[in-house]
């Protein structure tokens, strides 16, 4: 492990992690990014509200307040 060692290994690896780390970053910003209409689908989805309350709230949605 002379001159290839360690020096050797992390010549890759630092960019590799590097490369990795920007990928996580841009799908966490993507993950972020639901419309309004996208969170009350799934809370209905998820059953933390009923028919009657989504309909409610997307008709609220519809007329832009």
């Amino acid at each position: 492990m002379d001159s290839f060692g360690l020096h050797g290994f992390g010549m890759w690896l630092v960019p590799l992690l590097l490369i990795l780390a920007v990928f996580y970053f841009s799908n966490e910003n993507k993950k972020e990014k639901s419309s309004p209409k996208d969170i009350l689908d799934k809370r209905y989805a998820n059953g933390e509200i009923d028919t009657k309350e989504y309909q409610e709230r997307l008709k609220e949605l519809k007329k832009g307040g």
